[in-house]
């Protein structure tokens, strides 16, 4: 079997089948087997392989992009590393354009051509242009539900180094507008700075919703002198109960495991209850961990509808 002859040097590992052309690649050249089309006008160097990830999809689509085009909605806060809605939401790779200018048209991309306004997207470490966070986060107000919206917000303005301040969001909705419902302004008002996971922000909306007190966030356990002694993921300190997400289905790690029972000891040791909330807790609307925390809570003098 006749191999196929050389690409030119010149060429990346993706590239428009024009600038292959350009370079002398014949059109036949170009629809050998070592080479597959990521997306019309493109030619990758290998195989189709597996489904790539949501970068490495950009990465193959980002040739094609006009100076004027961006990656935005789900697609920006998502290479920045915002968690994503659960599954079976599949995220899909969003490119924009602000008027005049013209939003792509082809299979396997959404475009969206946005209102006129100066755009202010950067560029992250492999050369994508993406859109500004809080921009990103209230495009995705159309098509990410609420609780989606909120765990991505405090993604963006929690940490040390966060990618936005809750200003920053509530700024962009006065602007732009907000979406049918009103559900960026009703996910700006549930959210909180300090949340270091997605699962503890859902188990935090659990409690609430279900009528429990609004716990402290990434609170800071002390003991009588003053002496740290641990960091809880959500703590009622008037009550001493604290409680924590472990997303563990089993101790994969037994030394960490050790570590974290001999820590669990250490926070009740400070005469605190310590409420470890599991995944299996979580399932069907939360009612089992809502019951564990309703139950430590009731047990230390707190009370239904008091305050």
């Amino acid at each position: 079997m006749r191999h196929p002859s050389p690409l030119p040097d010149d060429l990346p590992d993706v590239f428009r089948a024009s600038e292959a052309q350009a370079l002398g690649v014949t059109k036949e050249r170009l629809g050998r087997g070592d080479l597959h089309a990521p997306y019309r006008g493109l030619r990758a160097r290998g195989a189709v392989g597996a489904a790539p990830t949501l970068r490495e999809g950009c990465l193959r689509y980002a040739p094609r992009l006009q100076p004027w085009q961006f990656f935005s909605h789900e697609t920006a806060l998502i290479l920045r590393g915002a968690p994503t809605p659960e599954w079976p939401h599949r995220p899909g790779i969003h490119v924009s354009a602000h008027r005049p200018a013209r939003e792509p048209r082809i299979g396997g991309i959404v475009g969206h051509r946005l209102q006129s306004r100066d755009p202010i997207f950067e560029r992250d470490g492999d050369g994508l242009p993406l859109e500004d966070p809080a921009r990103a986060w209230r495009q995705c107000g159309a098509i990410w539900a609420l609780d989606d919206l909120i765990v991505a917000g405090e993604f963006l303005i929690s940490g040390k180094q966060a990618l936005a301040s809750i200003e920053e969001l509530r700024a962009e909705v006065r602007v732009m507008g907000d979406v049918p419902g009103a559900r960026l302004a009703r996910a700006l008002a549930e959210m909180r700075v300090g949340a270091r996971s997605p699962r503890e922000t859902r188990l935090r909306l659990v409690l609430v919703r279900a009528g429990l007190p609004e716990p402290a966030i990434t609170w800071n356990l002390r003991d009588d002198r003053g002496r740290f002694v641990a960091e809880l993921d959500l703590a009622y300190p008037r009550y001493r109960v604290g409680v924590e997400y472990d997303g563990r289905v089993h101790a994969d790690d037994p030394a960490q495991f050790a570590k974290d029972a001999d820590r669990w000891d250490s926070i009740r040791a400070q005469d605190w209850d310590h409420v470890r909330i599991l995944t299996h807790h979580m399932r069907g609307g939360g009612a089992s961990a809502v019951r564990k925390v309703r139950d430590a809570l009731i047990a230390a003098g707190w009370r239904p509808g008091g305050s």
